[in-house]
């Protein structure tokens, strides 16, 4: 005796449509939010990287450098990446140095990327925008 297949009827597919979309409706945002949390927190791990990198270079020398190419084109490098040349992680980042000072302000690239600025100055102190 044959047993009689059993299809999915209309009503059954549909439902399962509905259950997939409503869970896609509430991950979505969630992981939105869990993207722009990331970018802030890469955004301020890098500002203190940089810190570092001029604090260090400070102590070497004696000033702050005043160019970016004195981080990176050291014999080993301060930095080992140009972060004010391109976007990171959804951030822009733009220095202001001088010999005895220096601020680096971190500005998201668009308003999905990040909700806030941050600034770290002299000393490694970070600030938020």
């Amino acid at each position: 005796m044959k047993k009689a297949q059993r299809a999915f009827t209309l009503i059954e597919i549909m439902i399962v449509v509905c259950i997939i979309a409503l869970l896609a409706g509430i991950a979505i945002p969630n992981l939105l939010r869990a993207k722009v949390t990331s970018n802030q927190s890469s955004a301020q791990a890098t500002l203190k990287a940089i810190s570092t990198a001029l604090e260090s270079y400070s102590i070497t020398n004696g000033v702050y450098p005043t160019a970016v190419t004195s981080l990176t084109g050291a014999a080993p490098p301060y930095l080992n990446k140009d972060y004010f040349s391109s976007t990171v992680n959804g951030y822009n980042f733009t220095p202001s140095f001088t010999d005895y000072a220096y601020t680096v302000t971190a500005v998201p690239a668009s308003s999905n990327q990040g909700t806030q600025s941050y600034t770290i100055s002299t000393g490694g102190i970070l600030t938020t925008n």
